[in-house]
């Protein structure tokens, strides 16, 4: 098997230009996709090979092409939706509550929505609160999406390439801060499942759980307390819904302990969620109340200073992990 060292970005791009190929039903929408080759390059050389009626530049009108690609998919085709930023997919909010998550359901299963949505997730570098909202935990409350973050090359690309022969709406995030971020890959084909996480570091004394960018803070954390001689497990959610508590337990019922980590807000999160369910599978085997690192409750901040003082970094993470080792 041949191996490539690839961003992110081009992770993202080989995998839409893999199913392009694949299946000529697939075609990417949205603002500067085309003639700009993509806000954040990820759609780089695909106006070029595949032309305008595959790579479709539209207006900045959210709520008008989300409405367009929903009924696409609904007719028998495989949109890929760019968000320049998921916070814009809130101007598209009646499109994708009301149609794309409940289509099959209001249908009797007669339509399937076979669409992904796809983009930036999560603070950047001072882009304020209108443009760094952590969307997972509001369309995560949508029965009907299948929820995706990633938080590497490998997986961005084998999961991007599962979310789009998907026949479900998949909500697939991104980070614009981790377009850059680089990683061997293989050179052939290969697909990451739905619904599965991945243990990325292996420990014995206490359970870290995270997903996306977060991960990078995680596993400083946990080399710094390696160095003090803890060994810290982490848990790589990389699909958020369905969510695969089993691999989550497992770990804490053999680490005791556990800490969850989101860049998203505290009241009403993932880790919320993550947290209640680990209280339902295993909660005779915890040593230890869970921890959680949230984002804080306000609007992110423009200031860089407030920013990260606002969203979870390794000394934040340091310090719940300290406490649930206590």
């Amino acid at each position: 098997m041949g191996m490539q060292v690839v961003e992110i970005r081009e992770a993202l791009r080989q995998a839409i230009d893999e199913e392009m190929a694949r299946d000529d039903r697939v075609f990417v929408m949205g603002e500067e996709v085309a003639e700009y080759n993509g806000a954040y390059k990820v759609t780089k050389g695909l106006l070029a090979k595949w032309g305008s009626e595959r790579i479709i530049d539209t207006p900045i009108a959210e709520n008008g092409f989300t409405g367009i690609a929903i009924g696409a998919a609904q007719t028998g085709l495989r949109p890929i939706v760019e968000f320049m930023s998921f916070n814009f997919s809130f101007v598209a909010a009646d499109q994708l509550i009301s149609n794309a998550c409940k289509a099959h359901y209001m249908s009797g299963g007669r339509y399937t929505v076979p669409i992904v949505f796809r983009g930036p997730n999560g603070a950047a570098a001072q882009v304020s609160c209108q443009h760094s909202h952590c969307v997972e935990a509001i369309y995560g409350n949508l029965p009907g999406f299948i929820i995706i973050a990633g938080s590497n090359a490998y997986d961005m690309k084998g999961l991007l390439k599962s979310a789009i022969r998907s026949n479900n709406p998949v909500i697939f995030l991104e980070n614009e801060l981790d377009y850059g971020e680089k990683m061997e890959i293989p050179t052939e084909e290969y697909l990451v499942p739905i619904g599965k996480a991945k243990i990325i570091r292996e420990g014995k004394d206490i359970t870290l759980v995270s997903y996306g960018r977060m991960l990078k803070f995680c596993k400083e954390a946990a080399d710094e307390l390696a160095n003090k001689g803890v060994k810290v497990e982490i848990v790589d959610l990389r699909t958020i819904k369905p969510l695969d508590i089993a691999t989550v337990a497992a770990s804490v019922r053999k680490t005791h302990r556990c800490v969850l980590v989101e860049e998203g807000h505290l009241f009403a999160g993932i880790a919320a969620e993550v947290g209640f369910q680990i209280m339902e599978h295993c909660f005779d085997e915890l040593d230890a109340p869970l921890e959680r690192v949230c984002q804080r409750e306000t609007p992110l901040p423009y200031s860089k200073v407030l920013e990260r003082e606002t969203i979870p970094n390794k000394e934040r993470i340091l310090v719940a992990l300290q406490e649930a080792l206590a």
